[in-house]
């Protein structure tokens, strides 16, 4: 199975978690909506990981504040492969800018809801301690105008890549490049890697999609 977490507003239903629905649904595909406060997300997708995996081999793909998430899960689960487009690497740090009563826009139905302090504190909490690269493919584009993609390209420098010119924060044509993040997620489909237990000691607290 493969679980996408989408970024900070988004939802299940969002243009991306469509597109990989379309593309994936054939090797088991899930994109859940996630609650808006940061310890609810990350507690909702451990809980999925731990219940599918008992069944099922696992695999994340996240985008932007999603991705974020997907490291943490990485960290979390030692062995489970994620994809990270153009992934929100330091969230408590530029989702400051939303802080306010109705700093938050839900995408889905253009609703408003709270975004404050607290919601930052507990993404810093949970910033993985390390990197699991060889268990990480990111995807990002230069042209990204929310996020500095060179942050991500340096800080994982050594995972598997794919780096390209312009493009945006939406990442431009990823229907191009669904065969590579089903090569990359092969084990997952082929049920030749479980993702397994959590890793003892640290472990993420928190995070919003």
């Amino acid at each position: 199975m493969i679980l996408y977490i989408h970024g900070f507003g988004g939802s299940g239903r969002g243009h991306k978690a469509m597109l990989l629905r379309q593309q994936l649904q054939a090797v088991g595909f899930l994109a859940p909506s996630l609650p808006t406060h940061p310890q609810l997300a990350i507690e909702t997708l451990s809980e999925l990981i731990e219940c599918v995996a008992r069944f099922e081999p696992v695999g994340v793909i996240g985008s932007s504040l999603g991705g974020f998430y997907a490291l943490c899960l990485s960290e979390r689960f030692p062995s489970l492969r994620a994809v990270l487009i153009n992934p929100a690497l330091r969230p408590y740090e530029t989702l400051r800018c939303a802080l306010g009563p109705t700093g938050g826009l839900n995408l889905h139905d253009g609703s408003r809801y709270e975004w404050h302090e607290g919601h930052l504190q507990a993404l810093r909490s949970m910033a993985p301690s390390q990197y699991r690269k060889e268990n990480l493919l990111l995807l990002t584009q230069l042209g990204d105008e929310l996020l500095d993609a060179r942050e991500a390209i340096t800080a994982l420098h050594g995972c598997e890549q794919v780096v390209e010119e312009e493009g945006s924060h939406g990442f431009d044509g990823l229907e191009r490049h669904v065969p590579r993040i089903r090569a990359f997620l092969a084990a997952v489909e082929a049920g030749s890697a479980r993702c397994g237990s959590p890793a003892r000691g640290r472990q993420c607290e928190a995070v919003v999609g």
